[in-house]
């Protein structure tokens, strides 16, 4: 079988008595209901591979699923990572086509690729044998709105593995902080005032998350202070973050992953960063840290399966 792509079309050869519409299945259900005519150019007999790429596209949306990485819970449990799916659009388009010139069925089930997740439960096994960085602030656990926000923005970061070279993001990481992923209005520093804003309270989140990784050895790359002093950090080391605007990143230059834990709880914001015991790390001095990490937050952080 052949056809031929003329001038972002193709060549279609329709034989008689082949059923004028093709059905498309995902699952259980039928997405899409496609008339063959709508994909013929008038006048020839092409397929109009604009419209063709249009449903692609659309297919792509419907079947797409994102992979999830393994993370670990609240009790120190690996729980283990999840495949996503994507459209194949070499196949699909291999029994489209095949419909158009009569020898494919008149109903496709949508294939697609297997999308592995980046971090799976040995990886993480393997990267939280070793404490090398960690940070613990403090906070009115009685101001509601600004707890609330802490605790969402720690479990975002919470269970994130670092690639030898990669950068972190805590924008990117954590995204946009809105009503609609349970964010709410609390306190916030704007050119060095007091005001009302939907997140207010994660910059203890990223500050604690800034001296973790500064004491880790990691490089620091994107940081910012407040216009004015924060009670939770030292003078000068704190981190804002908003969207749109400041953030901070740092950058894993050792020649391992390394894992972010992170949790907030009670009042007490803590961060600590892990790895293999193959890491050659360079710790540095922060000021205003215990010599060891409680052991109450190391137990939570680090336990086995």
């Amino acid at each position: 079988m052949i056809w031929i792509r003329i001038a972002g079309a193709l060549l279609m050869m329709q034989p008689a008595g082949m059923p004028d519409n093709l059905l498309i299945e995902h699952g259980e259900q039928i997405v899409a209901d496609v008339q063959r005519e709508d994909y013929a150019i008038p006048g020839a007999d092409l397929i109009d591979m604009d419209k063709f790429d249009k449903l692609l596209h659309i297919l792509d949306r419907r079947v797409y699923e994102a992979p999830e990485n393994a993370k670990i819970d609240g009790h120190g449990r690996i729980v283990p990572e999840r495949p996503g799916f994507k459209l194949n659009r070499r196949l699909f388009a291999e029994q489209f086509f095949a419909y158009y010139f009569g020898s494919g069925s008149s109903t496709i089930r949508v294939p697609r690729f297997t999308l592995y997740a980046k971090v799976d439960s040995e990886l993480l096994a393997h990267l939280r044998v070793k404490q090398i960085g960690y940070y613990v602030t403090y906070y009115n656990s009685g101001n509601a709105n600004r707890s609330h926000n802490i605790a969402l923005a720690a479990k975002a970061i919470d269970s994130q593995v670092v690639f030898p070279g990669e950068i972190f993001s805590f924008n990117r990481t954590v995204g946009q902080r809105t009503a609609e992923k349970g964010y709410v209005a609390a306190p916030i520093i704007v050119r060095g005032e007091l005001s009302e804003g939907i997140g207010g309270g994660i910059c203890q989140v990223s500050s604690t998350l800034f001296n973790a990784a500064d004491r880790a050895g990691l490089k620091i790359v994107q940081r910012y202070s407040h216009s004015r002093n924060v009670s939770y950090v030292l003078p000068g080391r704190d981190a804002t973050v908003s969207w749109g605007g400041p953030d901070f990143a740092f950058q894993n230059a050792y020649n391992q992953a390394v894992l972010i834990r992170a949790f907030a709880g009670g009042g007490r914001m803590q961060v600590a960063v892990y790895s293999s015991d193959l890491i050659e790390y360079k710790p540095r001095e922060v000021p205003g840290i215990t010599e060891r990490l409680p052991e109450e937050i190391s137990t939570r952080m680090s336990s086995s399966p």
